[in-house]
């Protein structure tokens, strides 16, 4: 099947609508609709568009961006590799705080 002919097909079968965003097009704007294969494989072509969804030019080249910065991210995770980078434990003496006996005026007493 053609690139033309399963854009044409995808507009007969999909209502005008980003799958992204949610944008409606219509005839005057139609052009900014653009089919985009679930898989990514430009040449799986089912009859039924089941590996198609009509996406608006920006909706699909964020999905391509996307696409892309995965194949240059790291797969590791290097927030796992570190131990604990905190060195201040600021509730520490919080119950030792909160029990402190407090004097008629509100404030702390003074040891």
């Amino acid at each position: 099947m053609k690139k033309v002919d399963y854009r044409e097909q995808a507009l007969r079968l999909f209502p005008w609508v980003c799958a992204s965003c949610g944008r409606d097009f219509n005839g005057k704007n139609l052009q900014e609709l653009t089919v985009h294969h679930k898989d990514h494989n430009y040449k799986n072509n089912p009859p039924d568009g089941s590996n198609w969804e009509l996406l608006c030019i920006y909706c699909h080249d964020n999905e391509h961006s996307r696409l892309l910065d995965a194949e240059w991210l790291s797969t590791q995770n290097p927030d796992k590799e570190k131990g604990s980078a905190a060195t201040h434990t600021p509730f520490a003496d919080l119950k030792n705080l909160l029990s402190k006996p407090r004097n008629d005026s509100g404030e702390d007493e003074q040891k």
